[in-house]
């Protein structure tokens, strides 16, 4: 049985899935150091300074001063460890999993695992990973045998950026081992953190369980943003479709359609699901092919949609000032990993636009060169020829764009003025 008291805890990875892992870490008693390769992102942890929504200067501060949360990028650091996560990236490169970052993590934690130690894996990644990737570099580095000397499992995570409901406490945990033992102490430490596990057979079935569930969401995204297209040629409104569809209560789950899809996800976690079974069966996974091509080509046709409303008006796309609302990838979010808002705008600029947008949540840094952020205000959307709502944040005056409505295209289902085009 684990006790907080005394318990160190190494969180590889200070992101958004890593971060939060150590607060709540941090929060019910754990000694945790958080390791990172970014030098400057140790930094501005260490002076109580985030990026991340869910985490707040405050949460931060109140960390670092119990003198139980360690930012750093110093490898000695993890020396002692009773428990080790790694929260580290894995992208997407040229359509096959990149694993580098998990590698480089297992090679870093070997030196330090002793006997009686547990280590997980929480990093999105194609069935097989810890048995075949991550345990053996753990095993040729330390020396000792997983599941006799040291405990491995796989735990994904399921961060859910700026959801006021369901965070890191009270969502479900899927937790595995790669075998009993090991199944056991990973348990053992997330009761520790969060309401309720839920143990699966194996890491395998664990690994799977986080590609299904964004599978479903980007296949049924898929769907609707396809029905929306077509509504739109058939003259019929595809969001009052939806809300007497989401009318059932059984039987109908409500997906709304939009943009394209973004984040560290959906653009990225199916495609590992079809390159396995792509190179283990031989076999495409249809349903998956699909929806990546669907959602992948929203900001094309929200583009096209652009360009018919200018036409209509008698303008061309060429030397329009065109102002867009929101960048980031999800509503009331900074988050602009793979945003489709970004598709959108390097779209339109190439099609000769003169771009500004509006997002007061979003990292200018992250905003492309050919975009000028501008303040919002009745100027700039008086100045606009189209107004194009990408992201609905809630710090928007919707109420102020509706006097304008007929020169915005809405993609979010935001507005409510009959003279606004919708998606």
């Amino acid at each position: 049985m684990i006790t907080s008291t005394g318990h160190r805890v190494v969180v590889i990875g200070q992101g958004y899935v890593g971060l939060p892992l150590a607060m709540r870490a941090v929060e019910v008693g754990f000694d945790v150091v958080g390791f990172d390769t970014d030098k400057n992102r140790v930094d501005l942890l260490g002076r109580g300074s985030t990026f991340i929504d869910d985490i707040g200067d405050a949460e931060l501060t109140a960390a670092l001063a119990t003198g139980r949360y360690l930012p750093t990028s110093d490898h000695s650091a993890m020396e002692g460890f009773d428990t080790a996560v790694v929260c580290v990236p894995t992208p997407l490169r040229e359509g096959a999993p990149d694993l580098d970052c998990i590698e480089q993590a297992a090679r870093t934690l070997a030196g330090h695992v002793t006997p009686g130690c547990c280590v997980i894996l929480e990093s999105t990644t194609y069935p097989g990973t810890t048995d075949e990737v991550f345990l053996p570099i753990l095993e040729a580095g330390s020396g000792l045998r997983a599941g006799v000397d040291f405990a491995v499992g796989y735990s994904p995570e399921r961060i859910d950026p700026g959801n006021p409901a369901w965070q890191f406490h009270n969502t479900p945990k899927i937790v595995s081992g790669v075998d009993g033992r090991s199944l056991r102490a990973v348990q053992e430490f997330y009761d520790e953190l969060v309401d309720r596990t839920v143990a699966v057979r194996g890491t395998r079935e664990a690994e799977l369980t986080k590609l299904l569930e964004n599978t479903f969401r980007h296949v049924n995204i898929a769907l609707v943003n396809e029905l929306a297209m077509y509504c739109h040629g058939l003259g019929v409104d595809v969001w009052s479709v939806i809300d007497a569809a989401a009318s059932k209560p059984f039987g109908f789950m409500r997906f709304s359609p939009g943009p394209g899809v973004g984040g560290h996800c959906l653009p990225i976690d199916p495609s590992y699901l079809s390159w396995q079974v792509r190179r283990s069966l031989g076999k495409a996974f249809r349903f998956v092919e699909i929806a990546n091509d669907v959602n992948e080509h929203m900001p094309d046709y929200v583009v096209a949609r652009a360009v018919e409303h200018l036409n209509r008006r008698h303008m061309a796309v060429n030397g329009s000032r065109i102002l867009l609302l929101g960048l980031s990838y999800k509503a009331n979010s900074s988050d602009a990993r793979l945003s489709p808002a970004m598709g959108v705008a390097k779209r339109l600029h190439a099609l000769g636009a003169e771009l500004r947008a509006v997002d007061p949540l979003i990292d200018e840094a992250e905003v492309p060169v050919e975009v000028a952020i501008v303040p919002w205000g009745p100027e700039q959307i008086e100045r606009a020829d189209l107004v194009i709502v990408l992201t609905d944040h809630d710090a928007f005056d919707w109420v102020l764009l509706e006097r304008h409505a007929d020169r915005v295209f809405d993609t979010r289902n935001r507005l409510r003025a009959a003279e606004v085009e919708r998606l």
